[in-house]
């Protein structure tokens, strides 16, 4: 049987790593483009030690256009992308606007270019639940309006989506953005993980690297926000079932069970978990005492945030299936082995 050949964009970072081990465990042949700006070759050697066999890779940076296009001459037997390849900091994102419109944009642009110079009809897309914004109605669904975003990188989610849904429109494409809640945890070996370049932007590395000693405090944003103990609510998914959603997501297409050319999704596991109650199950998984603190709000905070995912239950076949204490119990593994913590 020959086996289609996969492109993934960024299939070094995190969720694209997880990825291209599902992908790599159902028989696909993967191609890695990851510029290393947030990455590490080291996940190569993760990948190849879970899967027993090395994806193929190349350093490209996507935002040059004439390597993009030389990159797919001589790569012609390319059946499917996964595009993860993005600059992904809110905070950052706010500082530095035109990175983020060029990286995240550019890149989208030049690779649909490709496909349709090439003939590529599959394309999944890495989208985000910042489209919603603040909801009016708890759990969100797909048909929930798409606000104002209140970042640039929000932003640029949210114009890639109109980007790609303009293209399928009038051409053979056929795209799914998916669209994820929050990814925590790690491969149940913790040959790969989730490892943030500086200072971690979210809550479960920050909880893993204030354990293990790499930061002083845990701070939580606010404990007077109306929910049941105050803090945050966010929906929170373990990467391997965010990644198993991907592979699905592109046998969807490739068997060509799409209802429409451009199809949305919300990846979640459809409960909602506080700030607060994950720190309690971390310590309760892993018997670790976290010192943290109560702090003031952080600005653009959404209250709560968690999916309806009835739509990926039935049209996907697909649901989370791992427990918030499997995620934080493998996050922990992840960051000692990475520590060297015995």
């Amino acid at each position: 049987m020959i086996m289609k050949k996969i492109l993934v964009t960024g299939g070094l970072g995190y969720i694209g790593s997880h990825t291209v081990v599902e992908l790599q465990n159902s028989g696909y042949q993967v191609i890695i483009i990851d510029n290393l700006s947030n990455a590490s070759l080291d996940v190569l050697e993760g990948i190849t030690n879970i899967t027993k066999t090395p994806p193929a890779f190349e350093r490209l940076d996507l935002r040059l256009k004439a390597d993009v296009a030389d990159f797919f001459k001589r790569n012609q037997d390319i059946e499917g992308i996964i595009h993860f390849a993005a600059s992904k900091a809110v905070g950052e994102s706010v500082q530095n606007p035109l990175l983020y419109y060029e990286n995240n944009l550019n890149t989208l642009i030049y690779l649909l270019q490709e496909c349709n110079a090439h003939g590529i009809e599959n394309f999944i897309f890495s989208s985000s639940c910042t489209v919603y914004g603040e909801p009016d109605s708890l759990p969100i669904t797909e048909d929930a309006p798409v606000k104002s975003a209140t970042s640039p990188y929000g932003n640029t989610k949210q114009i890639s989506e109109e980007i790609l849904k303009d293209t399928c429109s009038i051409s053979a494409l056929k795209s799914i953005a998916l669209r994820y809640f929050n990814p925590i945890g790690a491969h149940e070996t913790a040959e790969i993980g989730e490892l943030p370049a500086g200072v971690p932007q979210n809550l479960v590395p920050f909880i893993t690297q204030t354990a293990a000693g790499v930061r002083e405090q845990l701070s939580v944003f606010g404990d007077d926000y109306p929910t049941e103990d105050g803090s945050c609510i966010r929906d929170y998914i373990h990467v391997v079932d965010l990644a198993k959603a991907h592979v699905i997501a592109l046998q969807r297409l490739l068997s060509k069970k799409n209802q429409s050319n451009y199809e949305v999704f919300n990846l979640g596991t459809g409960r909602g978990s506080s700030v607060l109650e994950v720190v309690n199950s971390f310590e309760k998984t892993t018997g670790e005492n976290l010192n943290y603190k109560i702090v003031d709000r952080r600005p653009g905070d959404v209250i709560a945030v968690y999916a309806d995912t009835q739509k990926a239950n039935k049209e996907l076949g697909w649901k989370a299936e791992k427990t918030m204490e499997d995620a934080l119990k493998s996050a922990w593994k992840w960051e000692k082995k990475i520590r060297k913590i015995k």
